[in-house]
């Protein structure tokens, strides 16, 4: 694992909250089944593992993180919706897990964050049992779009994506995962892709006022000062263009992402 670009300050933490089944997993639903045994790789606060642990019941689940205080953030969301899961601290590029151990493995907004993607598949295709299916996600940052435009905005995205590649990530990772997938070894890995859209007052609200507070409250922003990408007077004025985006009532933003689904 790279050095995770986002960090786990507050409003990181309530934009990852907001992922469901429904909105962050829907083109893996259909191959779901009761008494599967599924393997969610950086399961994060833990509302999709849960949501995943609940289509897959009683099948067994087990989550994995990269550190023990991400995968507390996990445990405490499955205590909550009172959901029982293996809770396992480990590296994406050498599960401790034997081969063949899952029928499914998820891995959501995950690749873009590793040293290693295409290693990283080859660990999840060795852990998932002949027959199984590897789900991967990402997004893909060349690919978002937005009106209206403002030049604090196309600053925010330019210095992000610095700040991923400098922490040896990839953030246009959603339009690799094929070739990534291919040179893993999967035989016929099948590409989709879809959006998450921010178009209404609320949406606008919660994704806009999320950056608005992430771009100078999180770990990239202290990155990015700290390399001298840019000043605390920037991020402020990056965090002006997303409430201007807010408030605007044309304002719509559209996160591409790309995705596999894969048998081993």
């Amino acid at each position: 694992m790279t050095s995770y670009t986002h960090g786990h300050a507050e409003p990181v933490l309530r934009s990852h909250r907001w992922r469901t089944a429904e909105n962050s997993a829907a083109y893996l639903l259909p191959h779901l089944r009761p008494g599967q045994r599924l393997l969610d790789v950086g399961s994060g606060p833990g509302t999709l593992t849960a949501d995943l642990a609940a289509l897959v019941a009683p099948g067994e689940v087990t989550a994995l993180e990269a550190t023990p205080d991400a995968l507390g953030l996990t445990a405490a969301e499955l205590e909550r919706r009172g959901i029982r899961a293996d809770l396992v601290v480990g590296d994406v590029h050498d599960l401790p897990f034997p081969d063949d151990a899952f029928d499914v493995v998820h891995a959501h907004q995950v690749l873009q964050h590793v040293a290693d993607p295409v290693g990283a598949l080859r660990e999840l295709r060795r852990v998932c049992r002949p027959g199984g299916l590897v789900a991967v996600r990402d997004a893909d940052y060349a690919g978002f779009t937005w009106w209206p435009r403002d030049p604090g905005l196309d600053t925010w995205l330019r210095l992000y994506d610095d700040a991923a590649r400098a922490n040896g990530g990839e953030p246009d990772a959603g339009r690799r995962l094929l070739g990534w997938a291919r040179a893993a070894g999967f035989p016929d890995p099948a590409a989709t892709a879809s959006t998450w859209c921010f178009a209404t007052p609320e949406d606008r609200e919660y994704w806009g006022g999320m950056w608005a507070e992430r771009i100078v409250g999180s770990a990239l922003a202290d990155q990015l000062v700290a390399e001298g990408r840019c000043t605390p007077a920037d991020l402020a004025a990056m965090a002006a263009a997303w409430r201007r985006w807010t408030a605007d009532p044309d304002g719509w933003f559209v996160v591409l992402h790309g995705e596999v689904l894969a048998h081993p």
